[in-house]
């Protein structure tokens, strides 16, 4: 059904400013987007996310939002944006965009107004208080680099809260007409055309304050506000909460699922980090089994890499201490001393075939797969930049002056150039002339997806026979559209497992994906290869119940 569209989709997450400039100014705009189009439906996203677009002092990567009903000019002009809007909707790719509610700029004239006078209109939009508080050194989001998430304004002769940094203070999401606010901005942008929004720190948005209980009702609100504007509308947030919470991100206590539509699956990220760290399926195993049951039509977004760091925080200190010494031993490669600030290229060693295993098993897993801009290609990192900025650098799209990104010379940041992942070697255009290349695969690896919709639909279940560790055997089920089997091995060895139980489920089962040739899938499923990192993915039947034929699809390197 339309109305769900985002239980099918690939999203792919891009920076505006970091992708394609078309002006030379060395900054990435709409009309550079607009052009790189082609490009994204030739991969098969149909969906593309965008980091904040709005005017911003940009002292935080545009999350400090200075106006939230126009575009920051340096990327375009509205309509530069809405031209975006629908070239991208004549490819059948949807756009969605930050939606960051939670604080404002203190350049925001709410703000400049609210600091004026305990007489402003705004004075109650944001959080005050006359003494110093006592939790004045609680709570700081960026261990390290905030001190305090109170800070005393001089010409408010008040404290206000921030629990980012105190340039981006904190709305008062209690007050209803900050709600109404919200909800104003959400629809004035659906009007324009965009298919939703991914909701920048969902639990601060409806947690004014640590004092005050969260209100998952403003949720059903705006919800409810969106859809009549726009039926199928989306909000995909990020909450990284524990799974007792989970379910009231989605829907009220009588199941209903009348909130957000869709979480990214962090606790799911986390445990594949550590599986692929260690070699060992059970983390992923154990992170399955321990999901919550959603309501119809609620979703997971699962992912690798995203626009921060590595969030490794919700494992325990043993777990974290792995993944640190597997992908990122050095003190310069962490951040917040609970995440990793790299891309997964360079963390899985340039391992070609451990990075198609990570992938390939990420998108097979529940959910709707994001990925983010250049992960395609194994584009690295930069870490001589600060903080989060190490994974925000240009698209590489040729071997060319500037990867290709800009014409100028003032990048808004600099291209990776030197090394294995800089652009002579790590680019666009070279990898399309190579069908072995991992953008071709990334390519034929999301067409195979498109065609198993049980993967965003259907129920995934561990597949519970023995089996070797190192190996995560899943399945994907949806009534009418048929069924599948995923094998991935995280350990470089080769094995050979039996699946024999499944063999009364499976209608001429065969293979849609692989890493490399292997011999057909014998009926009975009782032996089946796998080589050392390898993966396999198996249709057992489809929505008609028989074999429809169709050719696997192998990895770049058989």
């Amino acid at each position: 059904m339309p109305e769900h569209w985002y239980r099918e989709a690939v999203v792919y997450c891009c920076d505006v400013e970091t992708f394609q400039d078309s002006n030379g100014d060395g900054v990435g705009d709409f009309p550079g987007l607009t052009s790189r189009l082609d490009y994204l439906a030739r991969l098969g996203i149909t969906c593309l996310w965008l980091n904040p677009i709005h005017p911003t002092p940009n002292r935080d990567d545009g999350y400090d939002v200075a106006d939230f009903y126009a575009v920051d000019p340096r990327l375009g002009t509205l309509g530069d944006f809405a031209e975006l809007l629908h070239e991208a909707g004549n490819r059948g790719i949807r756009v969605i965009i930050d939606l960051v509610v939670n604080h404002t700029s203190d350049q925001h004239p709410w703000f400049q107004s609210a600091r004026k006078s305990p007489d402003s209109p705004y004075r109650d939009w944001y959080l005050w208080s006359d003494k110093e508080p006592e939790d004045r050194y609680e709570g700081m989001v960026f261990p390290g680099e905030q001190n305090e998430t109170w800070t005393y304004d001089r010409t408010a002769k008040a404290w206000y809260y921030h629990r980012f940094y105190n340039f981006m203070p904190d709305l008062n999401t209690a007050n209803p007409e900050v709600k109404d606010e919200i909800k104003r901005i959400a629809a004035f942008w659906v009007q324009l055309g965009v298919a939703g929004f991914r909701m920048d720190a969902a639990p601060f948005v409806i947690e004014a304050s640590p004092q005050q209980p969260k209100d998952f009702t403003f949720l059903t609100d705006l919800r409810s506000h969106l859809q009549w504007r726009q039926g199928d509308s989306v909000i995909l947030a990020e909450a990284n909460v524990g799974a007792d919470e989970v379910g009231e991100y989605f829907g009220d206590a009588g199941g209903s699922a009348n909130r957000l539509h869709m979480l990214f699956d962090f606790a799911l990220n986390a445990r594949l980090m550590l599986a692929l760290a260690r070699g060992d399926a059970e983390p992923v195993i154990d992170a399955l089994r321990d999901t919550p049951k959603l309501p119809e039509g609620a979703q997971w977004a699962t992912f690798l890499r995203n626009h921060d760091e590595v969030d490794l925080s919700k494992l325990t200190a043993e777990q974290r201490a792995d993944v640190f010494a597997e992908f990122g031993p050095e003190k310069e490669m962490q951040l917040y001393d609970r995440g990793i600030r790299r891309r997964m290229a360079p963390m899985l060693g340039g391992d070609r075939r451990r990075i198609e295993l990570a992938y390939a098993m990420q998108f097979s897993l529940r959910g709707s797969p994001v990925i983010r801009y250049g992960e395609e290609l194994g584009m690295g990192e930069d870490l001589s930049l600060t903080g989060r900025d190490a994974i925000r650098t240009p698209m590489q799209w040729s071997p060319g002056a500037n990867a290709g990104f800009s014409g100028g010379k003032d990048l808004v940041r600099p291209v990776i150039e030197q090394g294995e992942y800089g652009y002579p070697h790590v680019n666009v255009v070279s990898q399309q002339q190579n069908p072995r290349s991992l953008l071709s695969w990334f390519e034929r690896m999301i067409r195979t997806l498109r065609q198993c919709p049980e993967v965003g639909l259907g129920a995934c279940s561990v597949v519970d026979v023995p089996m070797p560790r190192h190996v995560l055997a899943h399945q994907a089920d949806q009534p009418d559209r048929g069924a599948m089997v995923f094998l991935h091995n995280l350990a470089d060895e080769d094995v050979t497992v039996d699946l024999s139980s499944l063999g009364k489920y499976a209608e001429y089962p065969y293979e849609l994906l692989a890493d490399k040739d292997y011999p057909p899938v014998d009926d009975s499923l009782s032996t089946i290869s796998l080589a050392g990192y390898g993966y396999r993915w198996i249709r057992l039947r489809d929505s008609h119940g028989r074999h429809t034929g169709g050719q696997t699809t192998r990895g770049g390197l058989a």
